[in-house]
């Protein structure tokens, strides 16, 4: 037995279909935002490493240009750096614009690191 198939597709395999890239679209927008948060917070990390070797200016102007190879805003680039003892703390704030389906968000990230030198 033969059916008469008119190549047409229905109307649910398009609409998932919709859904998928939507959520694949804001997905990497979202995770691009916290990729970089990763990296320039791994970036603070090896600042606290070599701190013994480096002065608190040193290591604001190579976070600060991190940030900005990483396209991160500019108040990441605004390092507060402290040193105790033989201890450093290095943190940072700033704010990202994340737009989701019906919602715009503005997400604030801290990347920190502490550490012994």
């Amino acid at each position: 037995m033969v059916r008469n198939r008119r190549g047409a597709s229905s109307l649910g395999c398009l609409f998932s279909l919709l859904v998928v890239s939507a959520a694949v679209y804001f997905g990497v927008n979202i995770g691009e935002a916290y990729w970089r948060f990763y990296e320039y917070q791994d970036t603070m990390r090896q600042a606290v490493r070599f701190a013994a070797h480096n002065s608190d200016d040193q290591i604001k102007r190579r976070l600060a240009a991190a940030a900005d190879s990483l396209g991160l805003p500019e108040p990441a680039g605004r390092v507060f750096v402290r040193r105790q003892n033989r201890d450093i703390s290095i943190e940072a704030s700033y704010y990202k614009h994340l737009e989701l389906p019906l919602i715009v968000r503005e997400v604030q990230f801290n990347p920190r690191a502490t550490g012994s030198f």
